[in-house]
């Protein structure tokens, strides 16, 4: 056996630590851009600066990249209102959900997670957990309004009050008509009060 006089043997490249959130950021761009069918690893990887290896090392496919991704991308921080009325709660949240619904990510974002959620069952769970997040928070918004003596009916469903909005978005999305204008926020709030009050009390 021969001496190596010292000499420390080549170890391989070292890792990035930036390229996972890199890898991550990339492949939430190109699923907004193109959607599943239309983002490779092959560009995911171009774009990151990194080799198609690097990515196969911490997600087995891309399906898996996909729905990190998605995770990602709806970790969204969904803001709450407490405005001392129920109509000012909803006001506050429906002019912030059509402020976002009408630029150019939030219609983006609208359009991948119906076409996802059709394809995968992660990324229905992705987007179920933003809508359930919503739920909880109008529930939140039942519960105050009622404590104020607010005259909410014993029958208002919170999850049926973010359905339907959600429904909008989505057939908007699907049809390709424009979405609701942020000026038309109390023309909606006024359709769920319609729903949620009892006038007759």
């Amino acid at each position: 056996m021969e001496p190596n006089y010292g000499v420390r043997p080549r170890r391989g490249r070292p890792r990035d630590p930036d390229a996972e959130p890199r890898i991550r950021r990339y492949a939430v761009q190109l699923l907004l851009e193109r959607g599943f069918d239309g983002m490779t690893v092959d560009d995911v990887a171009e774009a990151a600066g990194v080799g198609k290896a690097t990515i196969y090392r911490r997600w087995a496919s891309k399906e898996l990249l996909a729905s990190d991704a998605m995770a990602d991308l709806f970790d969204l921080e969904i803001p709450d209102a407490d405005t001392g009325s129920i109509a000012g709660d909803l006001r506050q949240v429906y002019r912030v959900a059509l402020a976002f619904a009408n630029s150019e990510r939030g219609r983006a974002m609208i359009r991948l997670a119906v076409s996802e959620a059709n394809r995968d069952e992660r990324a229905a769970a992705v987007y179920r957990g933003v809508l359930e997040r919503r739920i909880e928070l109008t529930r939140q918004a039942l519960e105050r309004a009622r404590a104020r003596g607010e005259p909410i009916k014993s029958t208002a469903d919170p999850v049926l009050m973010v359905e339907w909005m959600a429904g909008v978005f989505v057939i908007r999305a699907l049809t390709g008509q424009p979405m609701p204008a942020i000026e038309e926020a109390d023309s909606l709030v006024d359709v769920t009060l319609r729903a949620i009050l009892d006038f007759d009390i």
